[in-house]
């Protein structure tokens, strides 16, 4: 027992690096959650102006994340500016707010070796080459569905991506994000196996757009 927990300890460890050099890594995960699910569970309890009625937002951009193979950098040291608060407000129209902005650069952002004008800027055109399937913007009612629906009607949207480019999580029993694996250059590539942890739920709360 003392073993397993002893090797569990090590691979938990090895999962997360922080103050890896910026730059040092393999591909890009662009993480999209869907904001019904996000106000429901903790952006409702923060007064969050993203969960107001009629904001309308959907999948929103989560990150765009420096991944190793296996694990990923956070908090990279750099030499790069920080970014300006028109900056992070300029990406609220797809992030939902500046305050997302800012910590996405803070621990995500530095590690990509970019400044933070052009990782925001690879930030929006990742988020613009994938199609966020419109039929889920049509719902008119809170459902309960498989989360491989989620899954299913990204593939139908995107020809370019397969099963194993991306996946589909849930959180207290909601569909929660969907990420997506992109090569450095912004194309669809295979995740690494850590990643692929695909929600299994066959009843995953699915709510409608504010």
């Amino acid at each position: 027992m003392i073993r397993m927990l002893f090797a569990l300890v090590l691979m938990a460890g090895a999962v997360r690096a922080d103050g890896e050099p910026a730059g040092a890594f393999d591909y890009y995960v662009l993480a999209l959650s869907w904001t019904p699910s996000w106000c429901a569970i903790e952006g409702d309890a923060r007064g969050s102006d993203q969960c107001d009625p009629g904001r309308g937002f959907g999948f929103t951009l989560h990150g765009l994340w420096p991944q190793f193979e296996r694990g990923w950098p956070s908090y990279c040291p750099t030499t790069e500016r920080m970014p300006s608060r028109a900056m992070t407000g300029d990406m609220s129209d797809i992030m939902g707010s500046s305050g997302l902005a800012w910590h996405q650069w803070r621990k995500h952002g530095v590690c990509s070796g970019l400044s933070a004008r052009d990782y925001f800027a690879l930030s929006r055109e990742a988020y613009g080459r994938i199609s966020r399937p419109a039929l889920l913007r049509q719902l008119d009612r809170e459902v309960r569905l498989p989360a491989a629906v989620i899954e299913e009607a990204f593939l139908e949207a995107n020809p370019a991506l397969e099963p194993d480019m991306l996946t589909v999580t849930c959180r207290d029993g909601r569909v929660q994000e969907v990420r997506i694996c992109l090569t450095r250059e912004l194309e669809p590539r295979r995740c690494g196996t850590d990643l692929m942890r695909d929600c299994r739920m066959r009843d995953a709360v699915f709510s409608p757009i504010r």
